[in-house]
């Protein structure tokens, strides 16, 4: 008979043994520069969402459209040159390359932002807990 432990889940995270998420890239299992939690990233995603809009109202008259870009022109330049974007700041994260390069750089930034944008490869993640906006960019949200 199979048994729900047989099955598990994707919701249920890593399987026992196989250590923190993370822990194949190398990343710490916590402190700063271990992955990034969802109590993290959401309301880094919020804090930007809600700064784009602002910017969009001022330029653009809210336009969803224009936010949407500025969102995509702030998450390219922020975290080609900076490694985070102005959530990521506040809330203590920050974007790294796999590879331990500190510098993001725009091709990465603009691959990471374009399928940020397109939402489904942000909700769906791989088993080290990264988006797959991430896994197509080479990179890693991280605690500071």
């Amino acid at each position: 008979m199979v048994s729900r432990d047989d099955i598990g889940s994707w919701l249920e995270g890593a399987p026992a043994g196989d250590g923190a998420a993370g822990e194949r890239l190398g990343l710490p299992p916590e402190g700063p520069g271990s992955l990034a939690t969802l109590g993290r990233r959401i309301p880094a995603l919020f804090v930007d969402w809600f700064a784009c809009m602002g910017v969009s109202a001022l330029l653009f008259d809210g336009d969803a459209a224009a936010t949407l870009l500025v969102f995509l022109v702030e998450n390219v330049l922020l975290v080609a040159f900076l490694g985070f974007t102005l959530g990521h700041r506040v809330l203590g994260i920050g974007v790294r390359r796999v590879d331990g390069a500190t510098f993001v750089g725009p091709l990465r930034a603009a691959v990471r932002a374009v399928l940020l944008c397109l939402v489904i490869p942000a909700v769906v993640w791989d088993g080290d807990g990264r988006g797959l906006h991430d896994r197509g960019a080479g990179t890693v949200l991280v605690r500071r």
